[in-house]
């Protein structure tokens, strides 16, 4: 017999894994050409040509134990110690190898944190709407999620909520801008007004409370948008990054986590997230991967298509009469649904073999995610079917 904790997991299995299969089923049924899935956010730009060319040359060149092989549980020395250079260039930072832990993507670096810092009972607060997988990592190590309700007018988060949350129990803030599923970007007085409140709250409470800044989507923002550098606002930071979306490699599983010195007891946390790397039973990032970012880790895929399927999208579908707030960052669109239950929405949609996530799996009811990280030429033949789809709840 199963746990009881995964028993509640099996019961509630993703909604966007749910979809992405009926995508599947219906794309055999009707063509793949006639099927519009937008429901997850599996990057549909190339890999940069230098990264499978550099896997090329390590495979070629290198010695096979060392591409291979075991590592320190933080990762290669050297290929920590050239992250820390680029983030230094990029955000004028001082970061060394020392600050750096590899890990198993960002979903890795968010679990091994979290087991590092909670204790049974502690709470972790994030912003609705958030990536549905949190209140699961936070289950896993007894702790409990606190949501703040969604500001649907801007997608910021509300401050006075998130103020009069904060207790005793609240260990850490999982932020996550550019955000999952809204395409919002929290503003730099957002992140300095959040970073005042906590360390008030630090001082009322006598207890460090931690932000964990869930950074996927970092790089991929429209229209000059700058996303803040939350370590310089903020000591007590985590700053957990993925390569899945730069490089278009989400199936690699690569990514790090920046601990800053300035943090509380930085070195025993950075001893025990890296222990916590080893025991949850990852051990280390993948050694390939990387060596690539020795060569890659300043490299990015052409946001261009994002943008143009961002631009389409938003442009058609509000002309049709649907409401939505235009993504800033990510390659998400997050849309209203025009009748209070999105789940009934998403359905009529299928009708037309329209797949996106309901907003109801992101805490934020009455709404729907959708992926545009597609081709541009699937988002223009579903145009219609969106046109017939707005037609039953809007008078065009």
């Amino acid at each position: 017999m199963i746990s009881d904790k995964m028993k509640e997991l099996v019961k509630s299995n993703s909604v966007i894994r749910e979809m992405f299969e009926e995508g599947k089923k219906l794309a055999k049924k009707y063509g793949e050409e006639n099927v519009y899935d937008f429901s997850l956010g599996n990057p549909s730009i190339p890999t940069p040509e230098k990264v499978n060319n550099t896997i090329r040359e390590i495979l070629e060149n290198e010695n096979s134990l060392k591409v291979h092989g075991y590592m320190n549980n933080a990762g290669f020395e050297d290929v920590r110690e050239k992250i820390a250079e680029n983030i230094n260039n990029k955000f004028d930072t001082n970061f060394s190898k020392e600050n750096i832990v590899m890990c198993v993507g960002a979903a890795s670096g968010i679990n091994i944190i979290l087991k590092s810092i909670l204790n049974p009972k502690d709470e972790v607060i994030t912003y609705a709407p958030y990536f549905m997988e949190y209140k699961n990592y936070i289950n896993s190590y007894d702790g409990k999620l606190i949501e703040i309700s969604p500001d649907t007018k801007n997608f910021q988060p509300k401050l006075d909520e998130f103020e009069n949350k904060i207790t005793e129990k609240t260990k850490a803030v999982i932020i996550n801008t550019p955000n999952n599923p809204t395409g919002v970007v929290y503003s730099e007085e957002t992140i300095k007004d959040i970073c005042k409140i906590l360390e008030k709250k630090q001082k009322q409470f006598g207890k460090e409370i931690f932000i964990i800044s869930d950074e996927p989507y970092r790089e991929i923002v429209y229209d000059n948008i700058t996303v803040p550098y939350i370590t310089k606002y903020y000591n007590n930071t985590f700053v957990v990054y993925s390569y899945s979306k730069t490089l278009s490699i989400p199936g690699e599983r690569i990514g790090y986590i920046v601990i800053p010195t300035q943090m509380n007891d930085s070195k025993n946390i950075i001893t025990a997230v890296t222990i916590a790397n080893r025991i949850i039973g990852c051990v280390n990032a993948p050694s390939l991967m990387q060596r690539v970012l020795i060569n890659c880790s300043d490299e990015k895929v052409d946001l261009k298509v994002y943008d143009e399927n961002r631009k389409l999208l938003y442009n058609e579908l509000t002309k049709y009469g649907f409401e939505c707030i235009k993504p800033q960052g990510a390659f998400y669109l997050f849309l209203k649904s025009p009748i209070e239950n999105d789940l009934e929405f998403c359905k009529k949609a299928k009708e037309y073999n329209l797949l996106f996530v309901p907003g109801s799996s992101f805490s934020c009811k009455g709404y729907v995610r959708i992926a545009y990280c597609v081709s541009n030429e699937m988002i223009k033949r579903s145009l219609p079917a969106f046109k017939k789809l707005a037609g039953n709840y809007i008078n065009i």
